[in-house]
């Protein structure tokens, strides 16, 4: 009973509510979403519009492709020239494709260079890496993280930090995974990932975009001054959020407890 009941458990979050306008010089939107790493998929929900506005629209346009790799072994992102072309030139991203993190090992790169394991208690062993237990492991620990600062590594490539990682990655525990990477670097210079990784077969891929108009769809009414909500007048911001997520699912708002947040007319399309 008391797994069920830590299974149950949500984990620790913070919502946070911001009121701003995309036209605003000091707009936070985009720190928002950068600052969030991994991000996969940003939706918006626009109340009676027909036509994007420039701002979207442009914000839209500007993000650029990200690249599949397969079976790239783990040492590569660990190189003094992947570190040096990639990580200190700009925002490097990269994950892990078609893993789960709460059952397979996963790997994570950071734009601030950090580079993030989360291995199992069998691979975490062999690896020979120093690490903590998952947070998320409950009491039997069957998951651990190890954090390795790429900026940090680079500067002494002699070092002995750095000998027992690039012995551990390419001979004591070689690590295989399909990733996702994505660059975005500063100046004029051309991605390079494509030629970097030619051996790999790397793809690149565009960010699909979808739109789509939802007519006679009721809101609820979220008040800037009562986030916690009001009975009979207002929802709250967590309710809101779900309320959010239901749409996007295109789920059916037909239940009794979605009819109790209506507090508005219908919006237009």
């Amino acid at each position: 009973m008391a797994t069920l009941r830590r299974l149950r458990e949500v984990p620790r979050h913070l919502l946070v509510c911001e009121k701003s306008n995309f036209g605003h010089d000091k707009s936070r939107h985009r720190h928002l979403v950068e600052t969030h790493y991994h991000n996969y998929r940003v939706s918006f929900l626009i109340p009676e519009c027909g036509i994007l506005s420039k701002e979207l629209k442009n914000l839209v346009m500007e993000t650029g492709p990200y690249y599949f790799v397969k079976n790239l072994p783990l040492h590569e992102l660990i190189t003094h020239e992947f570190i040096n072309t990639f990580v200190k030139k700009g925002s490097c991203y990269a994950l892990t494709y078609h893993t789960n993190i709460d059952e397979d090992n996963t790997v994570a790169l950071l734009p601030n260079g950090k580079l993030i394991l989360s291995l199992d208690k069998d691979t975490y062993e062999e690896t020979g890496l120093q690490g903590r237990p998952s947070q998320y492991s409950g009491r039997k620990i069957m998951k651990f993280i190890v954090s390795i600062d790429l900026m940090d590594l680079s500067l002494n490539l002699d070092s002995k930090k750095y000998e027992r990682v690039s012995w551990s990655f390419k001979e004591k525990k070689p690590l295989k995974f399909d990733f996702l990477l994505a660059w975005h670097h500063t100046g004029a210079e051309e991605s390079r990932m494509m030629s970097y990784f030619a051996s790999y077969g790397i793809q690149e891929r565009q960010p699909r975009v979808a739109l789509s108009t939802a007519s006679e769809l009721q809101c609820p009414v979220l008040r800037s001054g009562e986030l916690g909500g009001a009975p009979e007048a207002a929802c709250s911001a967590p309710e809101l959020l779900d309320w959010l997520g239901a749409v996007f699912s295109n789920a059916q708002l037909r239940a009794r407890w979605w009819q109790k947040l209506i507090c508005v007319q219908s919006l237009g399309s």
